[in-house]
C-alpha cells in the first residue's frame, strides 16, 4: 500500500517538476543513442519500413537468398529470412519456450505488416543496444510498459530514435491476450551472460552506424574512449548480419567507471572533491541486492549499458513518465551524465546469479 501512495503523490511531483528537470539536464549523451550530433528543433524519427521479404538492390541477389548456418544450430536461413520481421527466425528453439504468434509474427490486427517481438528483442529476449533486454522481466512490469508505450507515456529524449514510435504503434495494436502471451513468454527465461565489460582509455577503431550501434574495425587500440561507453558486437556479422542470439557484446567503459558506479549503486554516494556526497538512493531498495528485480520492479543487472543509460536519462527529462516514473525522478535528479554512465557500467558488469542447484530426493541419493 505504501508503494501505491508514493506513486500517487509522486505523480503529482513529476507533473509539477518536469519543466524544471528538463532545464537542469545535461546534453544528450550521444553514445547511448548511437548518434554523432545533438537533436535539433523539429527533428523527428523517420517511419520504419514494414517487414518485407524484398531483395535489397545494392546487394547480390544470390548472396541474399543463399542458405546460412551458425555454429551449434541445425537451422538454415537466408538473409531474406533473417530480415523478415514478420516471420522471426529461430536459430536455437531449444533455448526457450515455443514462440507464441505475437513474438514470431506480431500483432494479429496488423496482418502482414506486423512485426514480431522477436525481430528486435530476439527470440531469447536479450535484445541489442538499440532496444530493450526483456528476458526475465516480471509479467506485470512488461505489460505495464506496453500500456505506457500505447498511451504515449514512453518516448525518447532523442526524437530521431525510430523504434520508439514503432513500439508505440505495435503496443496500440496488441490485444490484452497478446500482451499477456508476450509477457509470460519472456518472463519464463533466465538471464544469462551477454555483455563483457572492459575498462579502457583507448579502444579499437569504431564505425558508428548512425542511430544504431558501433561496429569494431581492427584490433589495435587507436581511438580514444573520451568518457563514453561504446557497446559493440563481439562479431559484427554473427550479431548484426545473421542475428545469432548466441553472439555476445563488448562494452568499453572508462577506467574506474565500474568502481565509481558500484559505490553509487550500493550506497548512493559519490566522491566529489575527495569528499563523499550522497547523490541518490541505493538501487537495492527496489531492484534487490543482486539487481535482478523484486516483485514488479525490473531486473537491471548485466543488461545493456546503452539501453540503461537511455532509460535513466529519459527519466531525468520526463520523456519516460509512465507507472513508477515518480519513484525514479528523485533517484536520478542529482546525478550527472558521468554518474549515470558509471552506474550503468557497473550494472552491466554484474554477472547473473547462477541457477540454484537441483535438490535430490532421498531415494535419488
Amino acid at each position: 500500500m505504501k508503494r501505491v501512495v508514493f506513486c500517487v503523490v509522486g505523480a503529482a511531483f513529476v507533473a509539477a517538476s518536469v519543466v524544471s528537470i528538463q532545464a537542469q539536464v545535461e546534453p544528450l549523451p550521444l553514445w547511448a543513442w548511437g548518434r554523432s550530433t545533438q537533436p535539433q528543433p523539429g527533428d523527428k524519427a523517420a517511419p520504419q519500413a514494414s517487414p518485407n521479404r524484398n531483395l535489397r538492390p545494392n546487394e547480390d541477389p544470390n548472396e541474399q537468398t543463399m542458405p546460412r548456418t551458425v555454429q551449434g544450430s541445425s537451422a538454415k536461413y537466408s538473409l531474406v529470412d533473417i530480415r523478415d520481421g514478420h516471420n522471426v527466425i529461430d536459430w536455437f528453439p531449444q533455448d526457450h519456450p515455443a514462440m507464441p504468434s505475437i513474438v514470431k509474427n506480431g500483432p494479429a490486427s496488423l496482418g502482414e505488416a506486423a512485426r514480431g517481438c522477436g525481430s528486435c528483442h530476439l527470440p531469447n529476449g536479450k535484445g541489442r543496444p538499440e532496444n530493450a533486454p526483456v528476458a526475465g522481466q516480471p509479467v506485470n512490469y512488461f505489460i505495464q510498459q506496453l500500456r505506457d508505450f500505447a498511451a504515449g507515456r514512453r518516448i525518447s529524449s532523442d526524437p530521431r530514435k525510430p523504434n520508439t514510435p514503432t513500439m508505440g504503434m505495435l503496443a496500440r495494436s496488441m490485444s490484452e491476450e497478446e500482451m499477456l502471451q508476450a509477457a509470460e513468454y519472456f518472463a519464463a527465461m533466465k538471464w544469462t551472460p551477454w555483455i563483457t565489460v572492459k575498462e579502457a582509455e583507448v579502444i579499437p577503431e569504431m564505425e558508428l552506424e548512425e542511430g544504431n550501434m558501433y561496429i569494431t574495425h581492427g584490433k589495435q587500440p587507436t581511438e580514444k574512449l573520451a568518457g563514453r561507453i561504446v557497446e559493440t558486437p563481439e562479431d559484427a556479422w554473427q550479431a548484426n548480419g545473421l542475428r545469432n542470439p548466441h553472439s555476445g557484446w563488448i562494452a568499453y567503459v572508462p577506467t574506474g567507471a565500474v568502481a565509481r558506479g558500484r559505490r553509487l549503486v550500493e550506497t548512493g554516494v559519490a566522491m566529489v572533491g575527495g569528499k563523499p556526497v550522497r547523490k541518490t538512493t541505493a538501487c537495492a531498495t527496489c531492484h534487490g541486492a543482486d539487481m535482478q528485480g523484486v516483485g514488479d520492479f525490473p531486473a537491471i543487472g548485466s543488461r545493456s549499458p546503452s539501453y540503461m543509460m537511455r532509460m535513466l536519462y529519459d527519466f531525468k527529462t520526463g520523456r519516460r513518465n509512465g507507472t513508477y516514473a515518480a519513484i525514479m525522478v528523485p533517484v536520478v535528479s542529482d546525478l550527472s551524465n558521468d554518474d549515470l554512465r558509471d552506474i550503468v557500467a557497473y550494472l552491466a558488469s554484474l554477472k547473473p546469479p547462477a541457477p540454484a542447484p537441483t535438490r535430490q530426493t532421498a531415494s535419488a541419493r
